[in-house]
């Protein structure tokens, strides 16, 4: 399959089987977060796998959809901002480097054959809290990946012409 048929068949999944992930699959994922690019080489991220039921329903409370607890495997995707490269404006990169590596994994996650959604309208305070994250460590994204019988949903996507310009 080619790239752009790839990115055709991904969409936000919002309705997972029980089925539980291979662990082969979720290390693919994992990996293709990993060898995403950062500002620098510096890879200010970090993946917290959440797969305990105890631990997931501790997790909703941060995002409270009952589907969200369907999933098999949620991943937290962290930035750490201590080890991101800032422009010399100040710009911290560790969100866009963060939003990099999730892209790659959703789009792994595709390849799979799993469904996946990507999360930003979360409790990110609670997060860190529940996490125990350090002050500098920020969670960006809530990644729910799994199994799914849902069909991709028809949405109507913005046209070149209304998206690109071309010179200055």
């Amino acid at each position: 399959m080619s790239f752009l048929e790839l990115a055709e068949k991904r969409y936000s999944v919002r309705s997972y089987l029980s089925k539980e992930v291979e662990r082969e699959k979720l290390l693919q994922i994992l990996e293709a977060g990993r060898l995403a690019p950062s500002a620098v080489n510096f890879q200010p991220v970090h993946f917290y796998v959440v797969e305990k039921e105890e631990d997931k329903k501790r997790l909703s409370e941060v995002y409270k959809r009952e589907w969200f607890l369907q999933a098999p495997v949620i991943i937290v995707a962290c930035a750490n901002h201590s080890q991101a490269w800032k422009r010399r404006d100040g710009k911290d990169h560790a969100d866009i480097d963060v939003t990099i590596a999730v892209d790659h994994m959703v789009m792994a996650a595709t390849d799979l054959g799993l469904g996946t959604c990507w999360i930003c309208a979360f409790d990110a305070k609670r997060c860190h809290e529940l996490l125990e994250l350090p002050e500098e460590m920020e969670p960006v994204v809530l990644l729910p990946i799994g199994y799914t019988e849902s069909e991709k949903p028809e949405k109507k996507r913005k046209t070149l012409e209304e998206i690109v310009s071309w010179g200055i």
